[in-house]
């Protein structure tokens, strides 16, 4: 029954059972796409896991990918030696086959949201779901990796977003990503309101944003590159120290300049398709805004990444970025 749960919730299926067995445990549903996966037995390595998908609508590899992870739970493959949530997250606009109904699920996840509305509403209720479960597994390392898939190509098709917090980014955490073939890594340098942030800033969890490839329909996913990232989610799974990687093969960024749409009149001053991590030289000018002018790069080459000028007012429409080592922070 467990893998079918995705698609249980996708077609809204009420027969679905809220709870049974599943592997070396039990599964129980706390809310639409949030379910709860309860070892029988802690292994020794076990982590207090959030694992979560489709926090935008269209990103639909993660889910795939977390499909099979499940399946193969659920056949008896991978063992369950540690308590997951997992999380299915904008549930209409998957649905829709769209980023998101009315406005940006991934910038909601603040304790202070006064935002009314169906993301507000969703985002209110993951992050009650994550507050329960780390509290229930108090004693117990957090960890959190929520994956995504990029509106564009990138010349890293996986990498991940480590958020800005007090929390500690742990070295091992590079070498787990580093064996999970990620290309690329980014250190926040600011609060996001994204939901790995949340984990982090919140709850002092390690947690990732995971960009794996590029946002396509389902069904037209090649899964084969995310493999190791398939791996990486069963070792958590089962509660067992994932495979390493050389963490010197990860380029290394940091946030250099953070670009807000502030007008109406806003244009990004590249092509459309331009791949995420493109560099760009000192002087070029990246971004036209009529109320806050341009955008011009400075004294160093910078790379784009998350070009989006079609966001809302008030949001994020283009990190520059430069290289930079991998630390702790």
């Amino acid at each position: 029954m467990l893998a079918d749960w995705l698609s249980a919730t996708l077609d809204d299926t009420p027969s679905f059972s809220p709870e049974g067995n599943v592997g070396d445990g039990r599964y129980h549903i706390d809310a639409p796409g949030v379910i709860t996966l309860t070892p029988a037995e802690l292994s020794a390595d076990a982590r207090a896991v959030v694992i979560s998908v489709g926090i935008h609508g269209n990103e639909t590899a993660p889910i795939e990918l977390l499909g099979e992870c499940l399946a193969r739970l659920e056949a008896g493959l991978v063992t369950l030696g540690a308590p997951v949530l997992v999380i299915l997250g904008n549930i209409e606009a998957i649905r829709l086959g769209v980023r998101f109904v009315e406005t940006n699920l991934n910038r909601l996840f603040k304790r202070e949201l006064e935002l009314e509305g169906n993301e507000a509403n969703r985002a209110r209720e993951l992050m009650a779901a994550v507050d329960t479960f780390y509290q229930r597994y108090a004693q117990l390392p957090r960890l959190h990796y929520d994956l995504h898939t990029a509106i564009r190509d990138s010349q890293y098709p996986r990498f991940v977003v480590d958020p800005f917090a007090d929390t500690q980014t742990d070295d091992e955490q590079w070498r787990w990503l580093a064996g999970a073939d990620i290309q690329a890594a980014l250190q926040q340098h600011q609060h996001s309101w994204t939901f790995s942030h949340y984990s982090k800033h919140y709850h002092g969890a390690q947690a990732f944003t995971l960009e794996l490839g590029k946002a396509l329909p389902f069904g037209n996913n090649d899964l084969a590159p995310l493999a190791p990232m398939g791996q990486l989610l069963e070792s958590l799974i089962a509660g067992r120290q994932p495979i390493e990687g050389d963490v010197s093969r990860m380029a290394g960024f940091k946030v250099a300049v953070e670009v807000f749409r502030e007008s109406e009149d806003f244009e990004l001053c590249f092509a459309d398709d331009t791949p995420n991590f493109t560099a760009f030289a000192p002087g070029e000018i990246v971004a036209r805004d009529a109320k806050a002018g341009d955008t011009q790069v400075g004294e160093i080459p910078l790379r784009i990444v998350f070009p989006n000028a079609k966001v809302e007012l008030g949001a994020r429409a283009v990190l520059l970025v430069k290289p930079t080592e991998l630390s702790r922070r």
